[in-house]
């Protein structure tokens, strides 16, 4: 499975924020679409993330008040990021690797969607039920013949 199975699975539906939004602004964005980051765009260009761990600890830092921190003060620019084609087994290596819960997924520098450690999670979950689903069928639909000759074992000779 690929990260471009992911993305076609999740949608391509992104929620983006200014550098110069206020935290609030974002924090309401992020609330209202139940996220977990957003992308920071300037001139249509990723310039960063901002995630709800940036989040919360601006809200640890001012005593429960975000004030009126621009997202640029937040937001994370030195983030991992990955192609369309990067397979599930190195995207989850790198997020464990790294400690990242979001990946943007970037193709000949144009964003193409964020990748969180929720969807690895969900595409691994129905990555192995279909697997199971595949082979229950294959178990249901054993051929009988073959079913009794293996658990049959054959007379072996006597010895004398």
């Amino acid at each position: 499975m690929k990260v471009s199975d992911i993305l076609r699975v999740k949608g391509h539906v992104l929620f983006t924020v200014p550098p110069q939004a206020s935290l609030l602004q974002a924090v309401q964005t992020m609330a209202q679409h139940d996220i977990g980051s957003l992308v920071v765009m300037e001139q249509g260009k990723l310039v960063g993330l901002l995630t709800f761990a940036q989040v919360v600890a601006a809200v640890a830092e001012g005593a429960g008040v975000l004030g009126d921190q621009p997202v640029s003060a937040r937001m994370d620019t030195h983030y991992e990021v990955c192609g369309p084609d990067t397979t599930l087994d190195t995207l989850r290596r790198t997020m464990l690797d790294s400690g990242t819960r979001y990946i943007p997924v970037m193709q000949d520098g144009a964003l193409l969607g964020v990748i969180s450690f929720h969807d690895v999670a969900m595409a691994v979950v129905r990555e192995q039920d279909f697997e199971n689903q595949m082979l229950k069928a294959y178990i249901r639909d054993w051929p009988e013949d073959e079913t009794q000759a293996e658990a049959t074992p054959a007379s072996a000779p006597a010895r004398g």
